[in-house]
């Protein structure tokens, strides 16, 4: 009796492993106010996470940008406040030629846009490719539903932040005109696993 309950346990003990986030894939964020790294959620967003990973690899992200912050002075005319911080390769002809992937919403994946959440930007629903975002607090407008978008669909939330926090905190406090860093950070992405 005891082996089959070891038989058993071993499988349990497996998909509670990997169901915690080990093993999922991560990635650092070098700035000049220091790093960020994130785990990107394969399993539950795999199109969405597997994306950004194939940017990494592929150097999609040479020269990469944190360009955008946003806070609640620096949105007097949306209804629906959000806090994030944006980055990407920034610049229109850069990514025009990317094509952009499927919309993983927040319903199909089961990821909420929670305080360090990393989501992709979009214009319409399955137009994100490059630029991404990172929550700065509980955002439940950008899930599926949320009033942010009128279209309802949400952002496409793929990872998490598990560490430097207070690095992306950092940067959404740094000055900019209408949203736009005055002063853009360079990012270098590296694969940690």
């Amino acid at each position: 009796m005891i082996r089959k309950s070891i038989f058993f346990l071993f499988p349990a003990l497996f998909i509670a492993f990997l169901a915690g986030g080990q093993g999922l894939p991560q990635v650092e964020m070098r700035t000049g106010l220091g790093s960020i790294i994130v785990e990107l959620d394969t399993v539950s967003a795999p199109i969405t996470a597997g994306n950004f990973l194939k940017h990494v690899r592929a150097n999609t992200f040479e020269n990469a940008l944190f360009y955008r912050v946003v806070r609640p002075d620096n949105q007097p005319d949306s209804p629906v406040k959000i806090e994030v911080i944006q980055g990407g390769i920034y610049t229109q002809p850069r990514f025009d030629g990317i094509a952009p992937i499927a919309h993983e919403t927040t319903a199909v994946t089961g990821i909420k846009h929670l305080d360090g959440t990393l989501s992709m930007a979009r214009m319409e629903p399955g137009t994100a490719s490059t630029e991404f975002f990172i929550c700065v607090g509980d955002q439940p407008e950008l899930d599926y539903g949320g009033k942010r978008n009128p279209d309802g669909q949400g952002f496409a939330a793929f990872g998490r932040v598990i560490s430097g926090m207070n690095v992306v905190r950092a940067i959404q406090q740094q000055p900019n005109k209408q949203q736009t860093l005055v002063k853009k950070l360079n990012i270098e992405f590296f694969e940690r696993n």
